[in-house]
Formats: structure tokens, C-alpha cells, sequence
């Protein structure tokens, strides 16, 4: 791969084929190579890529403005977008603040939350709990939420910390997550955290429905999400929902909040909210927030390309698809059978210790032994090898590690929600080639700590 010298820079040297195109499940590099997109990006183009529909749309609104400040203009594709997403949303969830991405659309739920609080004359009120592990975000403020220790540990001197409550990994901690029981445990421990702080000092809980990056496609157990949200409730503490990853359709339902029927205070999204046509994502309110933050002033935050009318556009045309293609309803069907065919593998490669997932947010994690949940050896850097002999193979997945990013690795696999069976079953064969290849190279090392 010869590459002329870059002048960009990200997390690191490493450097990647040039893409020339991107058509559906599939993209293509400059030399021809084709690679099905097997993680929809960051688990973002769920609609897939080069939708025309979604192009046109595009092309209709820069035709007549690619940009109109909210403080100049209000415009006709900021309004649909957002009585679409209202219309999508819980009752009461009817006010939109448009962002750019996900950890913007964070950072607005922290300061709408606080000045809610301030509003109703509860200053006291500043903590967010979090879980731990988990990710809501790059910037400062979302990391302070955030318990993924590469990520957040640089920066703690610069973060006020936020309490956390350790997420429901019931596979790791052997109790039966389809057992009620199993929900109200990890759910009271979030009871305790708010009593051990102080309930006057708490203002909201902040919680991915089905878990994302930091824990690998986590699906709650049963009865912890109605569980969090009454505990909520009792202390009169705001529940927040991040749903930047399983919204939009994602988890076979258009939020993940649907699978439960919560009625959060406030949810945030991206991601697939516009599916990668441009950057995009919304920070939804109750409306009685709104109004008693309104009355108080006026809402104390903003950003530049908030509610830009193409960004906008777009989005009225990604949920138009989604809806036009019963996308939601694939998702559900095809994130069932993908679950059964990760099963399978894992019936045939031992280092595959766990599956799970919820409609086409699905993971496997790598263990080295799976009656003790022993992980693989760190040294190995199991995520990162094998996303790079998968993308060798073709097959693009997505990874972290599920034990606070310091060792437990997953595999995130979370095609777009145009997938069909014949894509499963493209996607299971080269999974199979690259577990074949990843189990043969570390042999002498799994044949060592046997």
C-alpha cells in the first residue's frame, strides 16, 4: 500500500487504504479492494451507504440554503426534523435542541439538566451518576461521565468527577440475567450510590439502554431499566437516556427505550439519527424542562451548525428511508438470526467465551477460559488484532475492551439495518476465516496458560 505523506492526524500512524466509493453494505478502496461494512463505520450509516433517496433530498436543500443561523432564521428542515423526532419519541418528549454529534448532544443534556435545577431552586444539585464501564463522549464533560480508563484517565486533573455505579455485567459476575432478580440487584446499587452521595445533590442518572463501545452490545437484565427509571423517579432525579448508539432504529426498535417503555426526561442521539450523510445529532426534552428552563431566562448553551438546514434535510430523509424500508422491523429479524450464527462460532472457537446483543447491536468477547471468565492475556491486544486481520480478510468490525478498556476484549458487529441473509451469511464466513487465522496465531500462547 503506497500512500502519499499525510498531513492529518488522529489517534495514530497507523494508516489505511484510500476509499474511492461506498454503495449499500459495501465499500471500495482506490485499488478495487471491496469490504462489507460490517459495523456500519462507528455504528453509524444504518441505512447504508450512497442512499439516492437520502442524496436527493441533499440536493434539494443546498439548492436553496446550505446554511441559516437559528438566531437569524428558523427553517422548514430544522421544523420537520424536529416534530418527526418528537413524533418518535415518549409522550412529553416533544422539544428538540439539534447538535452536531454525540458528545455535543451529551454536554447539552448535562447543562440542561443543571439549569432545570437551578430553575426550580435545587442548586445543590450537580452530580451525574454514571456507570462504570461506560461512554457518553470525547469532550471534557462527557468524560467526566465516562468510565473507560485509557480515555478518561489523562485527563482526570481536569475533570470534576462523577459518581458511577458498575454496569450489569451479569455474564461476568455468573447471575442469570433473565432472572429478575438479577436487574433489581444492579439497580439498587444505583439506590445506594444516590443515598451515599446524597439524594439533594444528585441531579440525573445517565445510562445507554443497551450498553455500547465500553461494554460490548450490552443488553440490560430483565427488570433493571424500569428499575433505574423508578429509582429515578422516587428521588426526583433526572433520567437520561443515551441513546447516540442503539437510536434510530438500531436495536429493532426506533429507540431502545421502546423495549421497556421508560419515559426518560431526556434522551440524546446521533449517530444513526443521520446515518453518516453528514454530522448531526439531537438532544430531545421533556417539555416541562424546557419551559421552566425558558421562564427561568433562557437556555444557557449553543453551537454554531445547530440545527443546520442540510444537516437537517438529511435527517428528515434517513428516518424517511427508515420508515419507507421498515428498517426497524429488519433489524429486529436480522439481528436474531446474526445472533444465532455468532452462536454457532462460538460453539466452534473456544476463545469465544460470550454473545450477546439486542436487534443489530451484537457482540463477541474473547476469553481464554470461559468456566472462569479469565480474559485473554493484555499483551495480546486481542481487539485491535483481530479488527486488523478481519479488515484484511475484507469484513470491518468494531472493538474495545469490556473490563474498564484495560483488558476483556469484544468484537462489535453491527452491519447496517439494510443487511440480508445472504450479507449475514458473507458476514459469519468471513468472521469464521478471520477467527480460524486470529485462533492459529495466539495457539502457543493459549497452549501456554492452558
Amino acid at each position: 500500500m503506497n500512500q502519499r505523506p499525510s498531513h492529518l492526524f488522529y489517534q495514530g500512524r497507523q494508516r489505511r487504504p484510500v476509499l474511492d466509493q461506498a454503495r449499500g453494505v459495501y465499500m471500495w478502496d482506490v485499488d478495487g479492494k471491496r469490504y462489507l461494512d460490517g459495523s456500519s463505520g462507528a455504528m453509524v450509516c444504518n441505512i447504508g451507504h450512497s442512499n439516492e433517496n437520502v442524496l436527493e433530498a441533499m440536493r434539494r436543500q443546498m439548492e436553496k440554503s446550505t446554511f441559516g443561523y437559528r438566531l437569524h432564521f428558523e427553517t422548514e428542515a430544522s421544523e420537520e426534523l424536529a416534530a418527526k423526532t418528537a413524533a418518535l419519541c415518549p409522550e412529553g418528549l416533544n422539544r428538540v435542541f439539534f447538535v452536531s454529534g454525540g458528545s455535543e448532544a451529551v454536554e447539552s443534556a448535562m447543562k440542561m439538566a443543571r439549569q432545570y435545577a437551578l430553575a426550580r431552586g435545587e442548586g445543590s444539585r450537580w452530580k451525574i451518576i454514571s456507570r462504570a464501564p461506560s461512554y457518553h463522549g470525547c469532550t471534557l464533560g462527557a468524560l467526566a461521565i465516562t468510565s473507560y480508563e485509557p480515555l478518561t484517565q489523562p485527563f482526570a486533573p481536569m475533570m470534576q468527577a462523577m459518581p458511577k455505579v458498575p454496569a450489569p455485567r451479569a455474564y461476568l459476575d455468573g447471575l442469570d440475567p433473565d432472572d429478575e432478580a438479577t436487574g433489581h440487584h444492579y439497580a439498587d446499587m444505583l439506590e445506594a450510590k444516590i443515598i451515599e452521595e446524597g439524594p439533594e445533590t444528585v441531579l440525573g442518572f445517565i445510562v445507554e439502554p443497551v450498553g455500547g463501545a465500553s461494554t460490548g452490545a450490552l443488553p440490560p437484565p430483565r427488570g433493571y431499566m424500569e428499575r433505574v427509571q423508578e429509582i429515578c423517579r422516587k428521588y426526583g432525579i433526572l433520567f437520561i437516556l443515551d441513546e447516540v448508539m442503539t437510536g434510530a432504529g438500531r436495536t429493532g426498535a426506533f429507540l431502545a427505550a421502546d423495549h421497556w417503555n421508560l419515559s426518560p426526561d431526556i434522551i440524546v442521539m446521533s449517530k444513526g439519527f443521520a446515518a453518516g450523510y453528514v454530522p448531526l445529532g439531537a438532544m430531545v426534552v421533556h417539555e416541562r424542562l424546557v419551559e421552566t428552563v425558558l421562564d427561568d431566562g433562557g437556555f444557557l448553551h449553543g453551537y454554531t451548525y445547530a440545527g443546520n438546514p442540510l444537516a437537517c434535510a438529511a435527517g428528515v430523509a434517513v428516518i424517511d428511508e427508515i420508515e419507507r424500508q421498515g428498517l426497524t422491523r429488519n433489524a429486529a429479524i436480522m439481528g436474531d438470526r446474526l445472533i444465532e450464527r455468532l452462536e454457532g462460532l462460538m460453539q466452534r472457537y473456544g476463545i469465544i467465551g460470550d454473545v450477546r446483543g439486542k436487534g443489530l447491536l451484537t457482540a463477541f468477547e474473547f476469553m481464554a477460559d470461559r468456566g472462569s471468565k479469565a480474559p485473554l492475556p493484555k499483551h495480546l491486544k486481542a481487539f485491535d488484532r483481530f479488527v486488523n486481520i478481519a479488515y484484511d480478510n475484507g469484513l470491518i468490525v468494531y472493538s474495545r475492551r469490556t473490563r474498564d478498556g484495560v483488558e476483556g476484549d469484544h468484537i462489535i458487529v453491527a452491519p447496517p439495518m439494510i443487511v440480508t441473509e445472504t450479507h449475514l451469511d458473507e458476514i459469519t464466513e468471513m468472521l469464521d476465516v478471520s477467527l480460524a487465522q486470529f485462533t492459529d496465531e495466539i495457539r502457543p500462547e493459549l497452549d501456554r496458560i492452558a
